[in-house]
């Protein structure tokens, strides 16, 4: 049963209230330690080639008595064409058999030091998992350092800020033993809080015990009790699971919006999925004017960018995490290894899958995503997608990115708001041609969803040009079809596949019918 916070406030002990005392001194005190990393940002920002080619450099000559070290003999790389020629590309398959290697207890295999923890991810609701390695490096150095970097980003950008007199509401994953050789693994969120500092768990909530409850359902419970009485300053996780807790927190103080249960609150950091289709959501649970989102890119096998100014939607690529970056130019729905180019190359406005080689053992690893620069000085960028999710049946190269600037549109024009969705595609036949169709949860139904249907056609040529000219009088495409799902239809479908929570997502769009039949045999 949720434990209903006290009707009214208990006075606090004199020890509370030396604590309630000495909080704006603390936050001061804070927030002048976190702006002085700044000064190290602007470094990076104005040498980021040198930034990446010393640390290339060092990652080469850290790892080359490692078993890929002496393979591709790392001792003799003494430059970025060297390391392009000499060691291979790889995903996760390539390397799977060496990191199941370091998961049974054999260490100095692609990084010296020991690591026995490793982030679990599927990416996507495939039943295959990946185990990514964290060293103390990729921890300390990347995601302990990323989050340090997020809150000085957002003190150097509000001065006032009192985000530090209050707790950080976290959701993260859950966590579970891999009981051989001391090796653990769970959801890098986990992974994190259970290797923070004691005194971290202060500045948060919930503690530490219900935040690494295993079952998902249990543990919305556990964080709805303990939360609510906190004096919540700051919210962070991944946009579509934190609303399902707020959602929560609402049916259970009987509020109308979440800036009544939590008037203290001033941002919301929020990364792993697009953040598009949740803003008008999230505007009507943050009520105040000044409330602000601040978008993060992480991911399990690193942490990448950070929005580095108020009510931007770009983020800054952080180039001193011990990650290196190439780049392959994306042209349609295909990479072309041979085209990879360093950071110092890239162009503005290119759709580019990201490389990396990390601090954690990664070389030359694709992660999957795609992004785009919109500034070279310094270097930000936008997320544009994930490489294998995309429709292209008919060359109509449609990508994530087309997808959330035409719903955003359209939503907008018909007053709606689209929660959760998928879409993929209606194969020709041999008397029709073929199209796309999508799935919609609608937080906010439009007033005629043939109108919306019509309307998002429309949003999706205007996005992107071979869409438009496949659809051009429906020569090759029809207009696309849209079914209206229940509510709850996604959130449904992932429990069933033991999904829930986490950094588990809905793929957005796909080039088979797979995930567009299961959830039609639902709504039939």
């Amino acid at each position: 049963m949720i434990r209903r916070p006290p009707r009214s406030t208990p006075k606090p002990s004199s020890a509370a209230s030396d604590v309630y005392k000495r909080q704006p001194l603390f936050n001061s005190i804070a927030s002048w330690i976190l702006k002085k990393r700044i000064h190290q940002m602007e470094l990076f920002m104005k040498y980021p080639n040198e930034v990446q080619n010393e640390l290339l450099h060092e990652l080469i000559k850290k790892a080359s008595k490692t078993e890929t070290g002496e393979l591709y003999d790392f001792k003799t790389i003494k430059s970025y064409n060297i390391f392009k020629s000499r060691v291979p590309l790889c995903n996760y398959d390539d390397i799977e058999l060496n990191i199941e290697r370091c998961r049974k207890g054999e260490q100095n295999i692609f990084w010296p030091s020991n690591i026995k923890w490793f982030a679990k991810s599927s990416g996507t609701t495939n039943s295959k998992s990946k185990f990514i390695p964290l060293s103390s490096e990729a921890l300390e150095d990347c995601h302990y350092k990323a989050g340090k970097d997020m809150l000085s980003l957002y003190y150097n950008n509000n001065e006032d800020s009192q985000l530090l007199t209050g707790k950080s509401l976290r959701l993260g994953g859950s966590n579970e033993l891999y009981n051989k050789n001391d090796s653990y693994f769970g959801d890098l969120s986990s992974i994190i809080i259970q290797n923070l500092p004691f005194w971290a768990e202060f500045s948060s909530t919930p503690s530490n015990k219900t935040s690494l409850m295993p079952e998902w359902e249990t543990k919305m419970k556990a964080i709805v009790a303990e939360s609510i009485s906190e004096k919540v300053t700051s919210l962070a996780g991944v946009p579509s699971w934190m609303l399902v807790l707020l959602q929560n927190v609402l049916k259970e103080t009987k509020k109308k919006t979440i800036s009544q249960v939590w008037p203290d609150a001033e941002v919301y950091f929020h990364g792993g999925v697009s953040f598009k289709p949740y803003r008008e959501l999230y505007k009507g649970l943050f009520t105040k004017k000044d409330f602000r989102y601040y978008e993060i890119y992480n991911a399990s096998e690193g942490f990448f960018g950070i929005q580095d100014h108020n009510h931007s939607d770009e983020l800054l690529l952080m180039l001193d995490y011990g990650i290196f970056y190439e780049f392959i130019p994306i042209k349609g729905d295909k990479e072309d290894d041979s085209d990879i180019i360093p950071l110092s190359e890239v162009a503005l406005n290119t759709n580019y899958s990201i490389v990396i080689t990390t601090n954690g053992g990664l070389w030359r690893y694709k992660i999957g995503d795609t992004i785009q620069f919109t500034s070279l000085s310094p270097y930000r960028i936008q997320v544009t997608g994930r490489t294998k999710h995309f429709i292209n049946v008919f060359g109509e190269e449609l990508i994530i990115d087309n997808a959330e600037k035409a719903l955003e549109r359209v939503s907008t024009k018909t007053k709606s708001i689209v929660s959760n969705y998928t879409a993929g595609p209606i194969f020709m036949e041999k008397d029709s041609q073929g199209a796309h169709e999508w799935i919609i949860e609608f937080e906010k139904e439009p007033e005629n969803l043939n109108h919306f249907s019509s309307l998002l056609d429309e949003a999706l040529q205007e996005e992107n040009s071979d869409y438009e000219a496949k659809r051009y009088k429906n020569m090759t495409l029809h207009s696309l079809k849209v079914h209206k799902a229940k509510k709850g239809l996604f959130y449904e479908w992932l429990s069933k596949k033991g999904k829930l929570g986490g950094q588990h997502k809905v793929p957005r769009l796909s080039n088979s019918r797979e995930i567009l039949e299961e959830l039609l045999a639902e709504i039939d």
